[in-house]
């Protein structure tokens, strides 16, 4: 059979706004209750949150006797406090492998216990070339060099104090979401991009009238950038778990920006090689290009349930993302075809 059409705007308008809802790890709360309303309105789902605050929505299949999970992550790179300095400016520890340079001079957001918010940006302490002169390219960008100017009035860390900031208050960086010419510019399209690919996918299939072949539970993750993502909160009958992230290209990579690809090892293990085949012939079969790709700097929530021991299958797929963990970049294209793999996936019987 045909897949049934992708809505190609809704899932750029359910990717923006996602990206505008700042997820850094451990504080993804806003981005899950966002994404919850969305997966709340799919017909038939039951909808819950982990104890660990990931989202897991179950679809109920043609069959239930090999359960599987399609998963992404909502969680982002960001930050944390870690001192407030004595000139008022903030010092911070980075979540996940965030470089500085991605962001220097970026808008950011505190957040403070207390339920406030701060603007500021993140700036080199040596900044300003006409005092610093040659300085301020060769320092490094590291945690001791770096610091968040607050706009607020403040030059000691007693006024900083007093605005309600404090050590372990999280910070979020601006994603400077574009759209145009077919390209969608962000940061933190890892992995918000495989998020609006796994609704896109499921609602297409759901609007058309159909069910998935086998019982499917969406797992939306919020620790992933921190490696235990995956770890836990999945029905212990799953059969495989079809793992939804972005590819990633620079040299050496086969992946493109224009293309959906498929992950066959990351820096933990190869994936599963019989499941990653059945995809394979599931693009080939619905005429969805796609490229094959190895990521040795990589790991992912499948790398992670397989560390938890649980007995299952796992592949990747995801749209190509240039530039990952800087200023990320991807297609409508890549998105629409991820959307349409999955979609191929949710319909296929087993052995496919």
């Amino acid at each position: 059979m045909s897949l049934p059409p992708i809505n190609q705007q809704r899932l750029v308008d359910f990717l923006t706004e996602l990206l505008n809802t700042p997820s850094p790890t451990g504080y993804t709360a806003a981005a899950v209750d966002f994404v919850e309303a969305a997966f709340s309105r799919l017909p038939g789902a039951v909808v819950r949150r982990t104890r660990k605050g990931a989202l897991l929505a179950t679809l109920p299949g043609k069959s239930q006797d090999a359960p599987r999970v399609i998963s992404a992550h909502v969680d982002t790179l960001g930050a944390m406090v870690k001192h407030i300095k004595p000139n008022g400016r903030l010092r911070l520890t980075a979540i996940g492998g965030l470089p500085w340079n991605a962001v220097e001079a970026e808008g950011c957001t505190v957040f403070t216990a207390g339920g406030g918010t701060l603007r500021g940006s993140l700036m080199p302490e040596q900044a300003s070339v006409h005092v610093y002169g040659a300085k301020v390219s060769e320092n490094k960008r590291s945690d001791s060099l770096m610091e968040v100017r607050l706009d607020a009035q403040t030059i000691s860390a007693e006024q900083t104090g007093a605005l309600g900031v404090a050590v372990g208050d999280f910070v979020a960086f601006d994603p400077r979401v574009e759209v145009g010419s077919g390209f969608i510019r962000s940061r933190f399209l890892d992995d918000k991009a495989g998020v609006a690919c796994v609704l896109a996918a499921l609602e297409t299939l759901l609007g058309a009238g159909l069910q998935p072949a086998q019982t499917t539970h969406a797992l939306i993750s919020v620790y992933e950038e921190v490696g235990h993502g995956g770890a836990a909160g999945l029905p212990a009958d799953i059969a495989e778990m079809l793992v939804v992230d972005m590819a990633a290209i620079g040299e050496s990579q086969n992946s493109d920006e224009q293309h959906a690809s498929i992950c066959v090892k990351d820096g933990f293990s190869p994936y599963d090689h019989v499941f990653s085949q059945q995809l394979r012939q599931l693009a080939d079969r619905h005429g969805i290009p796609y490229k094959v790709d190895i990521y040795t700097d990589y790991a992912s929530d499948g790398s992670v349930l397989w560390r938890s021991g649980i007995d299952a299958r796992v592949a990747l797929i995801g749209p190509g993302v240039d530039a990952s963990h800087h200023y990320e970049r991807t297609t409508l294209n890549a998105l629409v075809d991820t959307a349409r793999w999955i979609t191929a996936y949710l319909l296929s019987e087993g052995g496919d």
